[in-house]
Order: structure tokens, then C-alpha cells, then sequence
């Protein structure tokens, strides 16, 4: 086989979907294992929905996920002049007829109809081609088969497709049309994409047939060009096993960027939905998806999105990092300031920051980093983890506080008992460890029970990194003012 091209053609129309980043992925994949061409195209012939922030988000989330076009961005609205050629073609060739009917019209005309869809009514009236939408006439007799990589044989028969329109009355070009024209123009071997577009490949193959004749008849269009492979994937749905929704569901690749998901291991996650690689690993490399990647291998079965399964695999991936590693990728978020100055991206979520600039030290974070990276699933999480050492003060989770200190007759004693304690003790994880044990069994505690209200008063909630290497990192002064207020807040008086 010759070197495939394939490409993505999404619109500028909002965030970067992680349905189209399945797809991109999937037509990436097939390149890299042929060693074909991956093509990036905007379809941004619609002007009162495109923007072009939205067409740079698409351009960015690929970078981000490691899947930089071979080619592209190639947009439509620069490529109208060769619609309008193609439209010529088949003007002049007989396949499309000028149509004025109406939306309600149709309807009303159709609606004892056992067929849905056009009736064919303008099919012979002879109408101007101006000022009219435009459709293609298709056979009243026959099948279009399409021989489909992923869903096997699908047959398409004529009686059952309506002409469609390819053209609208102000002489705009449909999506049909203009990328049957843009694949055959960039030589698209294989159009992997979306199983809700099935409907349009027949579309597709008889616009694509139909040039092809006319270019033998003379009028102008060039050589016949050989129909591109096809590949339906199956659909992502969200827990309920209904289709993703931009209105009901996180699809944008953005979002999941800016909450702190490693790329490598969104674009593994991706790459499981609806094919897996032989074993039946779920964790792999970009290196062992591009040697086993085979359309034939892809699941036509909706494949469910789930964000729990992703947010697991995500913290897998936080935690082979090397601490260095580690402190260098989520530094966007707890040195937001830093990063953007020196032109770096920046999440939305890490502005402002739980701390005041100034409080943050770059030292002391690298000491609980490798504690942080244990226990976080995105790295959105991590300024939450540490802010209470760049506090002046704690801030306190009123629910933690009622749990392990308000509703606990004996956390104000055992606070006493600690703080006494933790004024001579040696200043090591270990040590303090140890005497929070003492602590807790002279007040019959086992050490889960005996170190919460202590977690509470020094770092304000129930949940953080291991306590003990905090309470080092964070000094001994620091822990000692924090218990002593905390007796205060609770009614214990004076220490």
C-alpha cells in the first residue's frame, strides 16, 4: 500500500471535542503505523459560528496531545473558488437541478409520504440556477455500497436516499460537496471519522463518481481519482450510554488540559475507546499503539467515556514521573505568575492561586512534592494540597472541623497534650510521628483517631499528604501557633 493520507476536518465552532480527539488520534495512529501523512483541515465555511480563537484551540490541542499535523491547517474558505468549479462541473453535467421549496413545503407535501425526506419536485422545472439552493440528482435505481474498515459492508440503496442538497440559494457550498472535493484535491486515501457522518459517505461516493464522469466527458475536472478507504468509529457515550453532549457533558480536550491531565495519558485513554492493543494492556506506550494500531482492530460498539477510569490512569502517570519531573509540570499552577511571565501556559483554574505570591517557596514545595505526587489524580490538585504551608493561616473546612474537632469531646485534650509534647520533641517526621502515638494511646486513640484533630488545626481539613512530613516541613513554631489557635477557636481557653 501506498504511504496513506488522512486527515480531521473539525469546525471552529467551540472547544476542542475529545470526540474529535479520538478521531484525530485514530487517523494519527493509522499514519505513523503506515508512515502516511496526517492532514489538519478547518471547516470554517460557516461565518456567523466560527471564531478564530476556537480554530487556534484546535491547532493547540493537537500540539498538547503530540499529534502535530504533517500538513495544515488547510482551511475551506480559502478553497470556495474550487467549490464553485466543482459545482460547475456537475451543473453542466446534469447531476445537480436548482430547487426553490421550502422547509414546510416539503413537509407538507410529504407529510402521507411512506418515504421521508424530498420528493424530487423541482427535479424537472427547469428553475434558474441563481438565487437556488442546488441538489444532486441522484439514481432512482440501484445501491451504493460502502466498504466500511470498521462496520464491514454497508449498502446504501437509492430508493431510499433523497436528492440532496449540495449547494444553499445563496450559492454557499454544503460540507457534502466540499469534502468530496477537498479529499480528492489532497489525495485523502482513508476517511476515518465519526460513525453519526455513515449517512453522508453514499453522499459522498456519488458526488465523487459523478466528477469523476464528467472529467472523462471533457469538462474540465482532470483524471479519475481512486475513492478513499472508510472507517466509521463507534460513538462516545457518557455513563447513561447516551451520546457526549457539549451541553450536558466535559467534552473539551481544554478543559481536562487545564484541570491538570497529563496529555500522554489522555491520548492513551483515547486510544482505548473502541480498540485496544493486543494483550489487552491498557497502559502503553505511543510507541506500542503506533505498531499495533489497525483499523480492522476497532470496536463499532459505543464506547463509554468515563471520566473515573481516566482520572485513575492520569494519576498513574503523575506518579512515574521523576520528582523533578513532577515539580517542573505542575508548576503552571503553583507558580502561575512565573510561568506566565516567562511565556509558558498557564490554566485559568491556577489564577489566582490560594496563596499570595509572595508566600509560595520553591524549596519548600520541592520537599512535599514527592508527597503530593503520590496522591494526586490531576495536578490541578496540588495547590490544594499544600496551600497550608503558604498560609499565614490555615484555611479551615468548616465540615472537617465539625467532624474531627467540634464533635469530638476529647480533641480540645488531645490538642493540649500535643501541643506539650510537640514543644521538646525531637523535629523529624519519625519523632513527631512517634509521639502523636503516645499521645493517642495515653488518651486510649488509636493513631488515625489521635492525628485528625491535630490535621485539622495545623492544615484545616481532614485530607492532605502524610501529616507528620508536613508538620517537619512546615516547623515546629508554625505547628505550635496552629494548635494553640485551634484549642482558642474551639473554647479551650489559654494554653
Amino acid at each position: 500500500m501506498a504511504p496513506p493520507r488522512v486527515r480531521i476536518a473539525p469546525s471552529p465552532t467551540g472547544f476542542f471535542h475529545v470526540g474529535t480527539g479520538r478521531t484525530a488520534l485514530f487517523n494519527w495512529l493509522f499514519a505513523r503505523h503506515h508512515g502516511g501523512a496526517f492532514i489538519l483541515r478547518i471547516e470554517d465555511t460557516d461565518t456567523e459560528r466560527n471564531r478564530e480563537e476556537w480554530v487556534q484551540g484546535i491547532v493547540t490541542a493537537l500540539e498538547w496531545l503530540g499529534m502535530t499535523p504533517d500538513e495544515g491547517p488547510y482551511r475551506q474558505s480559502e478553497r470556495t473558488e474550487r467549490y464553485h468549479f466543482a459545482l460547475d462541473t456537475l451543473w453542466d453535467a446534469g447531476q445537480l437541478y436548482a430547487c426553490d421549496c421550502t422547509r414546510d413545503a416539503v413537509l407538507e407535501r410529504t407529510k402521507s409520504s411512506s418515504t421521508p425526506g424530498y420528493d424530487g419536485y423541482c427535479r424537472d422545472r427547469g428553475l434558474a440556477r441563481a438565487g437556488n439552493a442546488l441538489r444532486f440528482r441522484t439514481p432512482d435505481e440501484g445501491e451504493t455500497v460502502v466498504e466500511d474498515l470498521v462496520r464491514g459492508i454497508v449498502t446504501f440503496r437509492h430508493e431510499t436516499m433523497e436528492d440532496f442538497v449540495v449547494a444553499r440559494s445563496n450559492g454557499e457550498p454544503l460540507f457534502v460537496l466540499a469534502n468530496c472535493v477537498d479529499d480528492r484535491d489532497m489525495q485523502i486515501t482513508h476517511v476515518i471519522r465519526g460513525e453519526e457522518l455513515l449517512p453522508s459517505a453514499p453522499k459522498g461516493i456519488l458526488i465523487w463518481r459523478a466528477l469523476d464522469a464528467a472529467g472523462e466527458g471533457g469538462a474540465g475536472w482532470g483524471q479519475r481519482t481512486p475513492l478513499p478507504g472508510w472507517a466509521h468509529l463507534p460513538n462516545l457515550v457518557n455513563e447513561q450510554r447516551k451520546k457526549l453532549s457539549k451541553r450536558r457533558d466535559a467534552v473539551a480536550v481544554e478543559l481536562y488540559r487545564d484541570q491538570g491531565y497529563l496529555p500522554e495519558a489522555l491520548r492513551n485513554y483515547l486510544a482505548l475507546l473502541g480498540w485496544s492493543p493486543p494483550g489487552g494492556e491498557e497502559k502503553v506506550s505511543v510507541e506500542t499503539m503506533i505498531a499495533a494500531f489497525a483499523l480492522e482492530d476497532v470496536n463499532h460498539s459505543p464506547a463509554f467515556f468515563d471520566v473515573k477510569k481516566l482520572a485513575h490512569m492520569n494519576g498513574e502517570y503523575i506518579r512515574e514521573l521523576s520528582a523533578a519531573a513532577f515539580v517542573e509540570r505542575v508548576r503552571p499552577w503553583t507558580e502561575p505568575a512565573a510561568v506566565r511571565a516567562a511565556g509558558g501556559w498557564v490554566p485559568q483554574s491556577a489564577t489566582p492561586t490560594p496563596w499570595p505570591p509572595e508566600r509560595f517557596d520553591a524549596a519548600t514545595f520541592e520537599r512535599l512534592a514527592p508527597l503530593v505526587q503520590e496522591r494526586v489524580a490531576v495536578l490541578g490538585e496540588a495547590p490544594g494540597m499544600v496551600d497550608f504551608v503558604f498560609l499565614a493561616e490555615p484555611a479551615i473546612d468548616e465540615a472537617s472541623w465539625e467532624k474531627a474537632i467540634e464533635r469530638d469531646e476529647g480533641a480540645v485534650a488531645l490538642l493540649r497534650a500535643a501541643l506539650h509534647e510537640y514543644r521538646d520533641c525531637d523535629w523529624r517526621a519519625e519523632a513527631i510521628r512517634e509521639v502523636t502515638v503516645a499521645v493517642g494511646e495515653a488518651a486510649g486513640r488509636k493513631l488515625a483517631k489521635a492525628q485528625a484533630p491535630v490535621r485539622v488545626a495545623v492544615t484545616g481539613r481532614t485530607v492532605g499528604p502524610p501529616l507528620f512530613e508536613s508538620l517537619e516541613v512546615l516547623g515546629r513554631t508554625v505547628v505550635l501557633q496552629r494548635i494553640e489557635a485551634a484549642i482558642a477557636r474551639a473554647g479551650g481557653g489559654g494554653t
